[in-house]
């Protein structure tokens, strides 16, 4: 870095070892960025940013921006990025609110242009979320999530991890694990058994997870109903639990079944 390029960086930033930072950009003064982490031209970092090592962000991006939450009132929260996450061309992360006090994404992400991810959402590790994605407030995303392009996601749902979502969708209630889900209204329709597989999952942990499912929305079962067969006729594993616990602790609501 030299100081004859056009940019703005606060004194006050936490600069890691073997940053680049193109032209133009503009870091604030409570923003810290780790090491080997290239910011592009254009891209605007607001107090309140922690980013990872070893990240790429591409022009036009907005980390850190003030809430949206008109019941935001200027208390003190962050933006956190992990390492080696890609934030592509105009991607606009706002920071928390008093709910977590924090908006997060995690390491080994893929968020591609256009993506808007709101206050106090959680996203976990290895996710992908396409272009044009839109996240509205309060959103926990687990790991290993993919999400295709121009899906709008409301407030407080929560993606269970290894979940796949087909572009275009309106996700307005939980998706639970390890489930591809498509349709309007957003619906099951299917184990995601190949991006399963991808991550090392083994034929008898695929298999649980689709006997489970068959259970709980091939054969239209109630929820609870459901729930009580899986309990007592499939034998315990930790892709059963994790599904029913999933679907227990979900008050919002889980996406209806397969028709």
């Amino acid at each position: 870095m030299t100081d004859s390029i056009p940019r703005f960086i606060h004194p006050d930033a936490k600069i890691g070892k073997n940053v680049t930072i193109e032209p133009f950009s503009c870091i604030y003064g409570d923003v810290e960025i780790g090491d080997n982490t290239w910011i592009g031209p254009n891209v605007t970092i607001f107090d309140g940013a922690r980013i990872g090592s070893d990240c790429k962000i591409y022009p036009g991006a907005v980390i850190s921006a003030v809430s949206q939450d008109l019941k935001y009132k200027g208390e003190y929260t962050t933006t956190h990025v992990g390492n080696n996450t890609t934030i592509r061309e105009c991607v606009t992360i706002h920071k928390g609110t008093a709910d977590k006090f924090k908006t997060v994404v995690g390491d080994n992400c893929l968020l591609m242009a256009y993506v808007h991810v709101a206050h106090d959402c959680i996203i976990g590790n290895n996710v992908i979320i396409a272009n044009s994605t839109q996240l509205a407030g309060h959103i926990t995303i687990g790991n290993h999530v993919v999400i295709e392009g121009m899906v709008g996601t409301q407030q407080f749902v929560h993606i269970g991890d290894h979940a796949f979502i087909a572009g275009g969708s309106m996700v307005r209630k939980n998706v639970p694990p390890f489930v591809k889900a498509a349709r309007e209204p957003l619906s099951y329709v299917g184990v995601n058994s190949i991006g399963l597989r991808r991550r090392g999952f083994t034929d008898e942990q695929v298999m649980n997870v689709e006997d489970t499912y068959r259970i709980i929305y091939v054969q239209n079962n109630n929820m609870s109903k459901a729930i009580e067969i899986a309990e007592k006729e499939l034998s315990p594993n930790s892709e059963k639990t994790q599904i029913i616990e999933f679907i227990q602790s979900s008050e919002k609501g889980i996406m209806r079944g397969f028709n």
